[in-house]
């Protein structure tokens, strides 16, 4: 599991992606979330700009993110 630590007080969606190395672009995640194959708190999510706060987890691709 990858662990992003916030440096404000959020980051979204398709930047945590890009950040935990599971997108190469934000255009790669725009399509992978559009596609409803990103996951968050365990409900599917198709907003990239979504605000992801301490405590969320996101699941791409068999890979899990946790917010801290």
């Amino acid at each position: 599991m990858e662990t992003i630590k916030l440096r404000d007080e959020y980051i979204k969606l398709g930047q945590a992606l890009k950040a935990a190395g599971l997108v190469g672009s934000g255009v790669d995640a725009k399509f992978v979330i559009e596609d409803g194959l990103v996951s968050v708190n365990g409900q599917p999510e198709y907003q990239r700009g979504k605000k992801l706060r301490s405590g969320d987890m996101v699941t791409f691709d068999g890979k899990s993110i946790k917010i801290e």
